[in-house]
């Protein structure tokens, strides 16, 4: 069972650091409201991915990801948000950084709804359970332990994101320096959605 968790703790890790449209949101929330207010956004996230394994290892979901219409709906339907979140962050008024800031935030339930359409999130899910679960009579609880595993590292990996976001606050008390900040975010977000499409 070590054999197999060590691997699997790596790849959470590599998949829950490395850049994507998630992080840039955490980045970006936490920049913009502080730390405590991505905190809703990282348990979502993380919350959403987590679950998602869970029903990929039970066998509820797993159909979808061999039905390439479904996957293309929920990949244009993921796009299609995250397009409309990277206008919405661009086009924030300019705003310093500060307690007067009340630009609609993302929230818990927004970010666990992000994983759901992510047909990405799908796809890691099954590769996760295909080399990581086993064929034994204790298959499911393997699935999960991944489950619980995957969550516990994304946490931190995402909250390091967050703190990375808040530490460039003291950057942003300026309401240009905010509109700049945004708009970089905004064009991020959109670069790393869009070029998800590519692979």
């Amino acid at each position: 069972m070590l054999s197999t968790f060590m691997p699997f703790m790596l790849f959470a890790f590599v998949a829950s650091i490395t850049p994507g449209p998630t992080n840039v949101l955490v980045l970006s929330n936490s920049a913009r409201y502080g730390f405590k207010a991505a905190l809703p956004i990282i348990f979502g996230a993380c919350a959403g991915a987590a679950g998602i394994v869970l029903l990929v290892g039970s066998g509820i979901g797993q159909s979808l990801t061999h039905l390439p219409k479904v996957q293309s709906a929920m990949q244009w339907a993921g796009v299609a948000w995250l397009s409309y979140l990277a206008w919405q962050i661009f086009s924030a008024p300019p705003q310093a950084v500060g307690p007067q800031a009340t630009h609609k935030r993302l929230g818990l339930t927004s970010a666990a709804s992000l994983q759901l359409i992510n047909p990405k999130t799908w796809m890691m899910a099954v590769a996760v359970v295909s080399v990581f679960a086993g064929n034994g009579p204790d298959r499911q609880g393997q699935v999960l332990s991944l489950s619980l595993v995957f969550f516990i590292i994304s946490l931190p990996c995402l909250a390091a994101w967050a703190v990375l976001g808040a530490g460039s606050s003291r950057w942003l008390r300026s309401a240009t320096a905010m509109q700049r900040f945004n708009q970089c975010m905004a064009l991020l977000l959109l670069g790393s959605t869009w070029l998800s499409l590519l692979i």
